[in-house]
């Protein structure tokens, strides 16, 4: 078998020698699964007349893909550890490509969502195994910029999908949206079997089936509440119980997880400031865009007057930019030059200040799109930083052998912060746009249609874009905010990590009481004529208190260097 990331000894060697051609493969697949979270979008109208589809219908055949992958991702993750992260991505692909196929030859509706439901399993276990494998092929030093691509993929499959799903409806039935998938699958499928070495937790922890399915349960419950809240109100039965559900069940997942010895999800990995800080700005990332991006096709299509396809074309330049300035390679100089912190600090700034440009150049009715193409790059430049940043602080902070764990915690986060932005600013803009004018109507075009004057009509689209630019403005307070949190989390991180690898001083004073000292220690002695020797070292706590204990070590001379554990 070919040689892995890490050798038999725990150190890291240079990585894979194919590591360049194994990515290229998982980026194609990568590239296909995500593809399908938005290709479907054009294809409405032709479901609606061809499967005599309804409204629910619609939202169902949209939904379940997203739904059934964001709510098995962790549990994906956590399999891919376990079982092997090459042959999950096998199993991925080929569910993949059958859910595809049934799809392509579905006949009614509920055919079509059973067949999208199938695929998003294929697509979670495709999402969290590409970035495990990306993390077990490439060494410490190519692995920022191996996620930088991954990253960029991310956002181009994000934004070709109308674009690809239209030219393929201008030729063909909407059944070959679908089947596209199948060669592509098959193709790499083959190049998975031959080129991807095998990989998986070498302690071969027992299943967490528990913790499985309530995680789930939880994840799917709370990502249902979210894309169910513009379409049925926040405030609907319909998006509390379920969001109820989801929270208690996840909270039954966190105890379950603190209680038994081998948990899918080690939540001790929550004591890790690096953790937490990349989580946070996980989440900022994901809302900001999610969230900006839910804003401005209202903006485009609203306020700026264009249609829907001209404002999916303006949304471009946002995806373009980070394509392109991911393939020369900024966003892993930057992790480079400034070190993650810097860097996504740098990043969230370029965001929020992307999103303030759109709020304040581009904003009324009479606005241009000059503005909003300044804030687009902006943003895009800002992703391309941050994004490849804070995914590779997510995957260093977590054990190599949970590889997969930390891929599905990194979707997950993705898809939670993505509706938490959409949630949270939509709300934002209907609290303003209701108290700027007393309508009865539920949106901005039956508003428009209600209205009796050409005044009043003006009146109310000025109301709507002061609603966009405040829940924009709101947006990068957010992300400004949340990128400074992130940042200033791994700082202290980075911080203590140095205090504790730096030799101890002098000083070996006893902590407080109760205290104890762990952490790395230097000792001197002398040898023993057993070839044993013995001597103190002192001890830098991790936590509180100094530690002091004796080292041994084997050989005829004096042992110095040698590790002392701390009592």
């Amino acid at each position: 078998m070919a040689a892995m990331a890490v050798d038999s000894g725990g150190r890291e060697a240079q990585g894979h020698p194919r590591r360049w051609l194994i990515l290229g493969v998982i980026l194609v697949a990568q590239l296909t699964v995500l593809l399908d979270n938005t290709v479907l979008n054009v294809a409405i109208p032709s479901l609606t007349r061809e499967l005599d589809a309804s409204s629910s219908d619609i939202q169902w055949m949209i939904n379940a893909y997203s739904l059934v992958q964001s709510g098995l991702l962790l549990t994906a993750g956590s399999a891919a550890d376990r079982y092997g992260r090459k042959k999950l991505l096998a199993a991925g692909l080929v569910l993949f490509g059958i859910g595809s196929l049934a799809a392509g030859l579905a006949q009614s509706s509920g055919q079509l969502i059973a067949a999208r439901a199938g695929m998003g399993v294929g697509g979670a276990l495709l999402m969290t195994t590409t970035l495990a494998v990306v993390v077990q092929v490439f060494d410490k030093d190519e692995r920022v910029k191996a996620i930088a691509l991954w990253s960029t993929v991310n956002s181009l499959g994000f934004a070709s999908g109308p674009l690809i799903g239209g030219i393929m409806l201008d030729h063909f039935w909407w059944g070959a949206i679908f089947l596209i998938n199948i060669p592509v699958a098959l193709v790499a499928l083959v190049a998975v079997v031959r080129m991807v070495p095998e990989s998986k937790d070498p302690r071969g922890d027992r299943p967490d089936l528990v913790g499985a399915v309530l995680s789930t349960i939880g994840m799917t419950a709370v990502v249902y509440a979210i894309i169910s809240g513009p379409d049925h109100g926040w405030t609907s039965g319909q998006v509390l119980v379920p969001a109820a559900v989801g929270v208690l069940v996840l909270g039954l997942f966190v105890l379950w997880e603190l209680r038994i010895p081998h948990p899918m999800l080690d939540m001790h990995f929550f004591r890790d400031r690096r953790f937490v800080g990349a989580v946070a700005g996980a989440v900022f990332v994901a809302f900001g865009m999610g969230g900006s991006l839910y804003l401005l096709t209202q903006h485009l299509q609203f306020v700026l007057g264009y249609g829907p396809l001209e404002a999916g074309v303006r949304t471009a330049p946002l995806a373009l930019t980070v394509v392109v300035l991911n393939l020369a390679g900024l966003g892993a100089r930057m992790v480079v030059k400034l070190g993650t912190p810097g860097a996504i600090a740098t990043g969230m700034s370029l965001l929020s200040g992307g999103l303030a440009a759109i709020a304040l150049l581009s904003g009324g009715t009479d606005g241009t799109y000059g503005g909003m193409f300044l804030g687009l790059v902006m943003m895009g430049a800002g992703i391309a930083v941050a994004a490849p940043a804070m995914a590779n602080a997510i995957m260093s902070a977590i054990p190599q052998e949970k590889a997969g764990v930390g891929a599905g915690i990194n979707g997950t986060l993705a898809e939670f912060g993505t509706g938490l932005g959409v949630a949270v600013l939509g709300a934002v803009l209907s609290s303003r746009f209701f108290a700027l004018v007393a309508v009865s109507a539920a949106s901005l075009p039956a508003a428009l249609a209600a209205a009796g004057s050409q005044a009043e009509r003006e009146r109310i689209a000025d109301a709507f874009a002061s609603g966009l630019a405040t829940s924009q403005l709101v947006g990068a307070a957010w992300v400004l905010f949340g990128g400074l949190l992130a940042a200033a989390l791994l700082r202290r991180a980075e911080r203590a990590d140095s205090l504790v690898s730096a030799p101890a001083a002098t000083d070996a004073s006893p902590g407080p009481a109760g205290g104890r000292g762990t952490g790395r220690t230097t000792s001197t002695g002398t040898a023993t004529p057993a070839g044993t020797s013995t001597g103190t070292g002192t001890g830098t706590p991790a936590d509180t208190g100094t530690g002091v204990g004796t080292a041994q070590g084997t050989g005829g001379a004096a042992h110095e260097g040698g590790a002392a554990q701390a009592p």
